[in-house]
């Protein structure tokens, strides 16, 4: 008989388990937890025995997750997260804050939020790691399974324990190589150009082409690519028009021209949404404020 059982379990266990389904790798587990390799495969031996799985097989050069594996993780992130809550029952200090708090966001809300946020957080919670991962079209499984704690997007899922805040509000503009053509002046200009354009979901719409569909305009796409990120190369150097959120000009498109749109847009909210879970968390409730800290700041 197996000289292990369910009591054997503790945090180290279950953050290894958490570490090496994400990360994918023994060698990056033991990156982020700050130990040997061979510690992390005595402990992995350990997990299969009280698991009676496997957990981890290997995939050509790396691993890849059981699915008993990945099931076990997504407890292991809800028991984490109600030890972490139970140790700070008490006067939540940030100095001594020691997690990892994972973050989804596009490269648009991370490229302009993100960097200033962490600014902060290393001076007031210097025992914090920020994790950013791409939110693509956020679901609620990604919040409800604690895939991530906090989502910034201009499209939250809707769900009953969902949670959201609205940060700002966007203006669309039209960015255009000034050096290859002239802005689009007017409605004409506009349909008659090809444009570029981001989608993080096949065969969905963007919320800017169903309103415009709802007005008679239909774009022509030549190019579609799956973050901001992609719009410049294609941009420069040809006669494409990208029609997206104007604070790009601050930074990733800020070396070509823009107009407004010679159509009408909406406006493009973006938001911080996450699970009720954490609604009166301490820890969460004192991020969730930086947050908005470095909107006031970074957003004028």
């Amino acid at each position: 008989m197996s000289k292990f059982d369910w009591s054997d379990l503790d945090a180290r266990l279950l953050q290894l388990l958490v570490a090496v389904v994400e990360v994918g790798s023994i060698t990056g587990a033991a990156q982020r937890l700050g130990v040997t390799q061979s510690a992390v495969s005595h402990l992995l031996d350990k997990l299969r025995v009280i698991t009676g799985d496997p957990l981890f097989v290997k995939s050509g050069r790396g691993i890849v997750a059981t699915a008993r594996a990945e099931a076990l993780a997504a407890q292991a992130r809800e028991l984490l997260g109600e030890l972490e809550r139970f140790a700070r029952s008490g006067e939540f200090d940030p100095a001594r804050w020691q997690t990892t708090f994972t973050i989804a966001a596009n490269d648009f809300q991370r490229d302009l939020l993100l960097p200033a946020l962490m600014a902060r957080l290393r001076q007031a919670a210097p025992g914090l790691v920020l994790r950013v991962i791409p939110s693509d079209v956020p679901s609620l499984e990604m919040l409800r399974s604690e895939h991530c704690q906090l989502v910034i997007s201009p499209r939250p899922p809707d769900g009953a324990d969902i949670l959201q805040k609205r940060l700002f509000e966007d203006r669309y503009r039209v960015f255009y190589d000034p050096a290859v053509r002239e802005p689009p002046r007017t409605r004409a200009d506009y349909l008659d150009a090809q444009h570029i354009t981001v989608v993080y979901e096949p065969r969905r719409a963007l919320d800017l082409d169903r309103h415009l569909a709802a007005q008679g305009i239909q774009r022509r796409f030549a190019v579609m690519v799956p973050g901001f990120a992609g719009l410049p190369p294609f941009i420069r150097g040809s006669d494409l028009l990208a029609t997206v959120p104007g604070r790009l000009q601050s930074h990733l498109l800020r070396d070509l021209a823009s107009v407004e749109p010679p159509v009408p847009c909406p406006p493009m909210p973006m938001y911080m949404v996450w699970h009720a879970r954490h609604q009166v968390d301490a820890a969460h409730r004192w991020l969730r404020g930086e947050l908005e800290a470095v909107v006031g700041d970074v957003v004028t």
